[in-house]
Protein backbone atom coordinates (compact mmCIF):
# COMPACT_ATOMS: atom_id res chain seq x y z
CA UNK A 1 0.00 0.00 0.00
CA UNK A 2 1.21 3.28 -0.65
CA UNK A 3 1.94 6.00 1.54
CA UNK A 4 -1.08 7.88 0.11
CA UNK A 5 -3.55 4.81 0.49
CA UNK A 6 -2.56 4.26 4.09
CA UNK A 7 -3.02 8.47 4.73
CA UNK A 8 -6.17 8.35 2.86
CA UNK A 9 -7.55 5.07 4.65
CA UNK A 10 -6.71 6.48 7.94
CA UNK A 11 -8.83 9.69 6.93
CA UNK A 12 -11.80 7.32 6.06
CA UNK A 13 -11.84 5.16 9.05
CA UNK A 14 -11.42 7.81 11.37
CA UNK A 15 -14.72 10.22 9.50
CA UNK A 16 -16.59 7.33 9.71
CA UNK A 17 -15.75 6.20 13.15
CA UNK A 18 -14.20 2.40 12.08
CA UNK A 19 -11.84 2.88 15.20
CA UNK A 20 -10.14 -0.71 14.57
CA UNK A 21 -9.14 0.34 11.07
CA UNK A 22 -8.00 3.83 12.29
CA UNK A 23 -5.81 2.01 14.97
CA UNK A 24 -4.06 -0.18 12.45
CA UNK A 25 -3.04 2.72 10.50
CA UNK A 26 -0.32 3.60 13.08
CA UNK A 27 3.16 2.47 13.91
CA UNK A 28 3.24 1.59 18.20
CA UNK A 29 5.12 4.25 18.65
CA UNK A 30 3.63 7.01 16.93
CA UNK A 31 2.92 10.65 17.73
CA UNK A 32 0.31 13.02 16.64
CA UNK A 33 -0.07 16.05 18.10
CA UNK A 34 -1.98 19.72 17.11
CA UNK A 35 0.62 22.36 16.18
CA UNK A 36 -1.20 25.09 17.43
CA UNK A 37 -1.01 23.31 20.84
CA UNK A 38 1.68 22.30 21.05
CA UNK A 39 4.18 18.63 21.28
CA UNK A 40 3.77 18.91 25.23
CA UNK A 41 0.02 17.87 24.12
CA UNK A 42 1.04 15.22 22.01
CA UNK A 43 -0.98 11.22 21.93
CA UNK A 44 1.72 8.71 21.40
CA UNK A 45 0.68 5.20 20.08
CA UNK A 46 -3.00 4.09 18.37
CA UNK A 47 -4.70 3.77 21.24
CA UNK A 48 -3.83 7.38 22.68
CA UNK A 49 -4.03 8.33 19.02
CA UNK A 50 -7.45 7.23 19.26
CA UNK A 51 -8.70 8.85 22.30
CA UNK A 52 -7.50 12.11 21.58
CA UNK A 53 -9.24 12.81 18.27
CA UNK A 54 -12.14 11.52 19.84
CA UNK A 55 -12.29 13.96 22.80
CA UNK A 56 -12.86 16.34 20.02
CA UNK A 57 -15.51 14.44 17.54
CA UNK A 58 -17.69 11.94 20.38
CA UNK A 59 -19.42 15.08 20.98
CA UNK A 60 -20.29 16.44 17.75
CA UNK A 61 -23.58 15.31 15.62
CA UNK A 62 -21.68 15.29 12.96
CA UNK A 63 -17.94 15.91 10.93
CA UNK A 64 -17.19 15.52 7.91
CA UNK A 65 -14.18 16.32 5.66
CA UNK A 66 -13.52 18.59 2.26
CA UNK A 67 -10.14 17.07 0.83
CA UNK A 68 -8.74 19.80 -1.19
CA UNK A 69 -5.10 19.00 -2.21
CA UNK A 70 -2.30 16.20 -1.33
CA UNK A 71 0.60 15.67 -1.80
CA UNK A 72 3.51 12.75 -1.60
CA UNK A 73 6.79 13.02 -1.36
CA UNK A 74 8.08 9.55 -0.31
CA UNK A 75 7.13 8.41 3.20
CA UNK A 76 5.32 12.39 3.82
CA UNK A 77 1.93 13.09 2.67
CA UNK A 78 0.68 16.68 2.81
CA UNK A 79 -3.30 17.28 2.86
CA UNK A 80 -4.98 20.26 2.61
CA UNK A 81 -8.62 20.27 4.04
CA UNK A 82 -11.46 21.45 5.84
CA UNK A 83 -13.02 19.77 8.47
CA UNK A 84 -16.97 20.94 9.08
CA UNK A 85 -17.91 19.68 12.59
CA UNK A 86 -21.83 20.56 13.82
CA UNK A 87 -22.59 19.93 17.52
CA UNK A 88 -25.92 18.88 18.48
CA UNK A 89 -26.69 22.15 19.93
CA UNK A 90 -26.65 24.15 16.21
CA UNK A 91 -23.13 25.59 16.73
CA UNK A 92 -21.18 24.87 13.29
CA UNK A 93 -17.28 25.53 12.26
CA UNK A 94 -15.47 25.22 8.60
CA UNK A 95 -11.64 24.49 10.12
CA UNK A 96 -9.12 24.49 7.06
CA UNK A 97 -6.04 22.69 8.25
CA UNK A 98 -3.06 21.09 6.79
CA UNK A 99 -1.86 17.35 7.98
CA UNK A 100 1.77 16.04 7.73
CA UNK A 101 2.28 12.19 7.87
CA UNK A 102 5.22 10.65 7.80
CA UNK A 103 4.98 7.05 7.58
CA UNK A 104 7.43 4.11 8.43
CA UNK A 105 7.22 0.81 7.45
CA UNK A 106 4.09 1.53 5.68
CA UNK A 107 2.22 3.03 8.57
CA UNK A 108 1.60 6.32 10.32
CA UNK A 109 4.86 7.33 12.73
CA UNK A 110 4.02 11.05 12.76
CA UNK A 111 0.99 13.26 12.19
CA UNK A 112 0.80 17.01 12.81
CA UNK A 113 -1.85 18.88 12.59
CA UNK A 114 -1.42 22.85 11.43
CA UNK A 115 -4.64 24.78 12.12
CA UNK A 116 -5.95 27.91 13.54
CA UNK A 117 -7.52 27.53 17.12
CA UNK A 118 -9.44 31.03 17.49
CA UNK A 119 -11.48 29.49 14.87
CA UNK A 120 -12.19 26.12 16.36
CA UNK A 121 -12.76 27.54 20.32
CA UNK A 122 -14.99 30.38 19.00
CA UNK A 123 -17.00 28.46 17.56
CA UNK A 124 -17.47 26.01 19.55
CA UNK A 125 -20.30 25.48 22.53
CA UNK A 126 -19.22 26.45 26.41
CA UNK A 127 -20.52 22.87 27.33
CA UNK A 128 -17.99 21.10 24.35
CA UNK A 129 -14.95 23.78 26.50
CA UNK A 130 -15.83 22.26 29.25
CA UNK A 131 -15.85 18.62 28.74
CA UNK A 132 -12.25 19.33 27.29
CA UNK A 133 -11.49 21.19 30.84
CA UNK A 134 -12.63 18.13 32.87
CA UNK A 135 -12.02 14.79 29.97
CA UNK A 136 -9.72 12.17 30.85
CA UNK A 137 -6.01 12.79 29.56
CA UNK A 138 -4.41 10.11 30.64
CA UNK A 139 -3.47 9.99 26.78
CA UNK A 140 -0.96 13.32 26.85
CA UNK A 141 2.36 12.48 26.15
CA UNK A 142 4.91 15.35 25.91
CA UNK A 143 6.61 14.70 22.42
CA UNK A 144 8.77 17.90 23.02
CA UNK A 145 12.14 17.61 21.36
CA UNK A 146 11.04 14.47 19.47
CA UNK A 147 8.49 15.33 17.34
Amino acid sequence: MSAVDVVETMWAAMYAGDWSTFRGCFTDDAVYYDVPVGPAAAARGPEHIEARVRLGFDPLERVRDESVTRIADGDVVMTEHVEVWDWPTGEHVELPFVSVQRLRDGKIALWKDYWNQPTLMDAAPEWWHERLATADLSWIFDATGSA
